[in-house]
């Protein structure tokens, strides 16, 4: 079986207990989060929301790049969202690695460096409260927006408050 086949088996099974196609375009709890793109957890799931309650963007780090902020604006200004929540997590492919590892990472793979910044850091807790910041500091945003952040601790389940 091919993965093609594989998946369009796997989707059978899901279209035929779907129930969710008379959700809303807009998120009911006006809430977008922005996470990393990291298999091991789902941002509804860690924060105890549904499918529906929220837009989800998911990157490498869960960081607050260019495109990121490209898809929280849009969530806010053509789809109502008014809060941001920021969740980066322990374990992280990006933390303790230099821009200059990962690009070599990727010229050994593909043959070709790569001028990509992507956006490592050294301190979980610190890439939090920049990108945070760096939210909140955007003008973009409607100004009843708020941006909150966190820390999940993949071993344990457990949220972290960060402060900005």
């Amino acid at each position: 079986m091919t993965l093609q086949d594989e998946l369009l088996a796997n989707n059978a099974r899901y279209a035929a207990e779907f129930s969710s196609g008379m959700l809303r375009l807009r998120p009911l709890r006006q809430i977008a989060i922005l996470t990393c793109m990291d298999s091991r957890y789902t941002a509804q799931g860690v924060l105890g929301l549904q499918l529906g309650d929220s837009h989800v963007i998911r990157n490498a780090g869960g960081r607050a790049s260019d495109d990121a902020i490209r898809s929280l604006v849009l969530s806010a200004t053509a789809l109502g969202t008014r809060r941001c929540v920021v969740v980066h997590h322990t374990d992280c492919g990006l933390l303790g690695v230099t821009n200059e590892e990962l690009q070599d990472r990727v010229a050994t793979l593909s043959g070709a460096r790569p001028d990509i910044d992507f956006l490592p850091f050294d301190d979980v807790a610190a890439s939090v409260a920049e990108d945070v910041a760096a939210l909140r500091a955007c003008p973009y945003f409607p100004p009843d927006y708020e941006v909150i952040g966190f820390v999940y601790e993949v071993t344990t389940g457990v949220l972290r408050p960060v402060e900005a």
